[in-house]
């Protein structure tokens, strides 16, 4: 008798071991794909300008040649003054990613490429989201990144066809 119940008790326990580990991947599997869907819901960036540049629209292709520091003025003449976030910033490997279809580090090596060989400057770095939309704001002819939640009616957004 005792014999049998060692066995039946061996048998319960792994069973509800592996029953054990059954939920409890499901749970950690439930959890993390919650954990990207609000992550996901976060990442409303939008592209700004200064209130003064005269252009509402623009291209992939364009926007991606402003961030590589190709295209330096607007289509008024008015220098394009291109303000960023460290590369390590989420919301900049956000707009790489997403927005112009680069890694950061492609930008950093484009616009190192310019510096060092003379032929022109990287875009000027910022440190916060605050320093952008004040940066963006107050500079005639400036473009940059912000999160949705950061806009206010002191900066415009371009729309991106």
């Amino acid at each position: 008798m005792n014999l049998f119940h060692f066995f039946l008790q061996i048998k319960f326990s792994k069973y509800c071991l592996s029953k054990t580990r059954t939920y409890f991947f499901y749970a950690l599997s439930v959890s993390l794909l919650c954990a990207g869907i609000e992550v996901k819901a976060d990442n409303h960036f939008e592209i700004v300008a200064y209130p003064g540049v005269n252009e509402k629209t623009l291209s992939v292709n364009s926007l991606r040649s402003i961030f590589s520091m190709r295209l330096r003025t607007w289509p008024d003449g008015t220098k394009i003054r291109v303000f960023v976030l460290s590369d390590e910033d989420d919301l900049h490997q956000t707009v790489s990613k997403e927005r112009l279809n680069v890694f950061p580090y492609q930008l950093r090596s484009q616009w190192d490429r310019l510096v060092y060989s003379g032929t022109g400057q990287a875009p000027t770095k910022v440190n916060s989201v605050e320093e952008m939309l004040a940066k963006v704001a107050n500079t005639p002819g400036a473009i940059g990144y912000l999160w949705r939640t950061d806009i206010n009616e002191n900066v415009s957004i371009l729309q991106i066809k």
